[in-house]
């Protein structure tokens, strides 16, 4: 190693990894193709630590429930509070339209049969992930004065 290279990358604790998952709520999802290619997406996600499960919510119709449906091995790729920090959750998914995994990724709502009602109408299904691999790494470094 030069003296002008940098340190390596160290790889997250749980507990970072997890704390990273907490704090942010946008990340990419990669889902595999019929072609074996991997498909992107930027999502909105909500991650449970206590059950090691991601939610997303989309829509019934969406490519990447499709996709899920045909093959659930799925990854999402988390970027930390710096370019240099990130997690990645692996797991096979599920696809279901269940009321319960629709308020759980909802949150409170003040009332429960309105919000599933537009749900329904939305066709608005749960992309629910029990994570099987959880790994990321982050570079500290200090900027420059």
């Amino acid at each position: 190693m030069s003296e002008q290279s940098g340190p390596a990358p160290r790889s997250l604790t749980t507990r970072e990894l997890e704390q990273l998952l907490e704090d942010q709520q946008f990340g990419v999802l990669a889902t595999v193709k019929r072609n074996g290619h991997p498909a992107m997406s930027t999502v909105l996600y909500r991650w449970s630590a206590a059950e090691q499960v991601i939610r997303i919510s989309t829509t019934a119709d969406r490519l990447k429930a499709r996709q899920i449906r045909n093959d659930p091995r799925v990854a999402l790729h988390v970027r930390g509070d710096n370019v240099w920090s990130f997690a990645v959750a692996e797991g096979e998914a599920q696809v279901t339209d269940q009321p319960e995994e629709l308020l759980r990724f909802a949150g409170q709502v003040d009332d429960a049969a309105a919000f599933l009602e537009q749900q329904a109408r939305e066709q608005r299904v749960i992309i629910k992930i029990p994570v099987s691999r959880l790994y990321g790494t982050a570079l500290d470094i200090t900027p420059a004065p």
